[in-house]
């Protein structure tokens, strides 16, 4: 082999050897993007400062770590429907082997159990100018989850309080989003927890977004222990305040960066390998592992698994620790946003009603009547065997925390909870009769025919063609969701119609 092919191998070897060691990743054939959006600058609110510090690290971070990053500071709301259009061509051109990452930081708004990400320009006059000058966050989730791509991972220190004082009947920090039922290969995580607000911090950055500076640069760690330590690190530097939350479907493994370190930390002290491994424990499970263990340990054992039985066994077995009182507010609180997910995905009367038998005096309280307006008069037929729904919906919102004194059943339709209802319009159909209806050859007439307002698959019969147009055109009217309610939801009612 002549002396030049043979120098040009060893030149192209010692290339390769020398981008394996610069690569941050072990997945050398995976792409990776990023889209950072910094809201800091917003024009009729005070400004966020640390939103722009936040997006400024998360950007040199995710660069060291192997992403090719699009920065997005200050985006109106056409801008950032933009952006992320603009980024969705670039993991949909870049290939299913691709990891895509969006974080953003600035405010966040729930409205009517829909999550906004809020645009610079957002100047609402009321609650209903939201979904006209917000952005869905349902609207970012879908456009990526449509892409073939390896994962899709979200970090949204999104959570910081109402500024605007027109929005007085918003509910409280973000709506839970499960990932699980929408696209899988899905990570999501919240800078605190459903429901809850997130602190701006007295340092550069979020409580959140310094935890993740730090924690995410340590090199092999898996990402769902890596924003399980971002948890623990976040309740200890703001005293249990505020604790990140994240909800995962995905289906590959990823690491922020490669490689072996001496700086790995070890697992938690006192974790034992059912704590770590996952999965849905019960109360009785948690009490169990628990049992003997000091309380600061035990502690960090439920934050890291950041489940309501978890965080019950601590209050049950630590009832005088100092930590339990917060310990029994988050429980509270994640168990009305876990009713609260269930009836706006529901989205009828009878599971806006369960919902406020239980929750009747909290933050959510007005949307869920406001809702409750919307569809008190929709039409359809449900089964026969539906009619226990109401029942299981009411039981399975009921809070069953020992701290709460749970509400007695009661019937789906209650005049003290929700006054404006004057009647059932889901009742039993009224009957009608025909009149003068032609006899057909061979069969006798009906006495009566019984028309139902939302008439099962096939052709009517032709008795009773005048009668069943009409409740048509009445139905499809009045059946909509209407209003500015969350897309999607309502679509699950069409075929009611």
């Amino acid at each position: 082999m002549p002396r030049p092919v043979l120098r040009n191998l060893f030149l192209a070897s010692s290339l390769l050897a020398l981008t394996q060691l610069m690569t941050p990743t072990d997945a050398a054939a995976e792409a990776r993007l990023a889209l950072v959006i910094g809201q800091s600058a917003y024009r009729t609110v005070p400004e966020l400062p640390n939103a722009a510090n936040d997006a400024k690290g998360m950007t040199e971070l995710l660069g060291n770590a192997g992403f090719t990053v699009t920065a997005a500071p200050n985006l109106s709301q056409n801008d950032m429907r933009q952006a992320i259009s603009d980024f969705a061509g670039k993991v949909s051109a870049s290939g299913a082997d691709t990891v895509a990452l969006v974080f953003y930081a600035g405010h966040g708004l729930q409205i009517d159990g829909e999550n906004y990400l809020v645009p610079v320009d957002l100047d609402p006059k009321r609650e209903a100018d939201i979904p006209l000058q917000g952005v869905r966050l349902n609207d970012l989730l879908n456009t990526l989850g449509a892409l073939p791509t390896r994962a899709r991972i979200f970090m949204l220190d999104a959570c910081r309080n109402n500024p605007f004082p027109a929005l007085s009947g918003a509910g409280h920090g973000l709506a839970i989003v499960d990932t699980k039922a929408g696209a899988q290969g899905t990570f999501i995580s919240y800078s605190t927890s459903p429901g809850a607000e997130a602190e701006d911090g007295s340092g550069a950055d979020s409580p959140y977004t310094t935890a993740a500076l730090s924690v995410a640069k340590q090199p092999n760690i898996p990402i769902e222990e890596v924003f399980k330590r971002i948890r623990i690190a976040v309740a200890q530097s703001t005293d249990g305040r505020q604790i990140p939350w994240e909800s995962s479907s995905l289906t590959t493994d990823f690491k922020f960066f490669g490689g072996e370190s001496s700086s790995q930390q070890p697992p938690l002290p006192g974790a034992s390998s059912m704590a770590l491994a996952g999965g849905t424990r019960s109360v009785a499970d948690w009490r169990k592992d628990l049992q003997g263990k000091d309380p600061k340990v035990a502690y960090e054992l439920v934050l890291t698994d950041d489940t309501v039985e978890a965080y019950q066994a601590y209050i049950e077995l630590y009832a005088q620790d100092t930590r339990t009182p917060r310990l029994r507010t988050i429980v509270e609180r994640r168990r009305q946003m876990l009713a609260w997910e269930r009836a706006t995905a529901i989205n009828t009367r009878a599971s806006f009603e369960a919902y406020l038998n239980n929750w009747d005096n909290s933050d959510l309280a007005a949307t869920a009547r406001r809702l409750l307006l919307r569809v008190q008069n929709r039409n359809y037929a449900l089964p026969v065997a539906a009619a226990a729904i109401p029942a299981q919906i009411a039981v399975a919102m009921a809070p069953t925390c020992p701290c709460s004194t749970p509400t007695p059943p009661v019937s789906p339709v209650n005049p003290t909870v929700a006054p404006i209802i004057k009647k059932r319009v889901d009742d039993t159909p009224p009957k009608r009769k025909v009149v003068d209806t032609p006899p057909k050859p061979r069969r006798p007439p009906p006495d009566e025919v019984v028309y139902e307002r939302a008439p099962p698959p096939g052709p009517p019969p032709e008795a009773v063609g005048v009668g069943i147009g009409i409740g048509l055109g009445m139905g499809m009217g009045m059946g909509g969701r209407g209003g500015y309610g969350g897309p999607g939801r309502g679509d699950n009612y069409r075929s009611r119609y």
